[in-house]
């Protein structure tokens, strides 16, 4: 499920796994708080856009390398902020080796929360607290060592760990 936030209506905050902008021009935050969340992510459209899409290079939206959602350049984050009267977005789609990564100066913001993603990739994860004229501030912190089970064993269900 994706929520959109607006946090004292200057910044957009996509609390889910995934999180990225439109191929479509002029989206308002109101059309994201309107979209029916409780359904299976469709293959196109904003919010699949919103669930897909990650920050990339180049200007304008390009195809995704994951064959759904968009590349969006800094141009449309810029347009997307300036649109809807916000100081930046903050998204978690990726993981990130700092646990974090501000892209499209600092306009667009991905914050990853699991170190040591899978177990495998040896990221650092990191947390965002904003002061009182929201300028964010990054924590990031190392994973702990993990309990003596194979690695993602939890992730078929809480027995699965004991061989049930």
């Amino acid at each position: 499920v994706c929520v959109c936030v607006c946090v004292l209506s200057r910044f957009l905050v996509e609390k889910t796994m995934h999180g990225g902008l439109f191929s479509e021009d002029g989206v308002k935050v109101q059309q994201l708080r309107e979209i029916k969340r409780n359904s299976q992510p469709p293959s196109h459209g904003l919010m699949c856009e919103m669930l897909w899409s990650d920050p990339g290079q180049l200007p304008g939206c390009h195809p995704s390398p994951r064959g759904v959602g968009v590349l969006f350049g800094a141009d449309v984050t810029k347009k997307f902020v300036e649109d809807n009267d916000l100081k930046y977005i903050v998204r978690s789609h990726e993981m990130k080796m700092e646990g974090y990564e501000k892209h499209h100066d600092g306009k667009c913001i991905t914050i990853f929360s699991a170190p040591n993603y899978c177990d495998s990739m040896g990221n650092k994860g990191a947390f965002i607290t904003l002061d009182k004229t929201l300028e964010p501030k990054f924590t990031s912190f190392s994973a702990v060592p993990h309990p003596p089970i194979k690695p993602m064993a939890y992730a078929g269900g809480m027995f699965s760990q004991f061989g049930i």
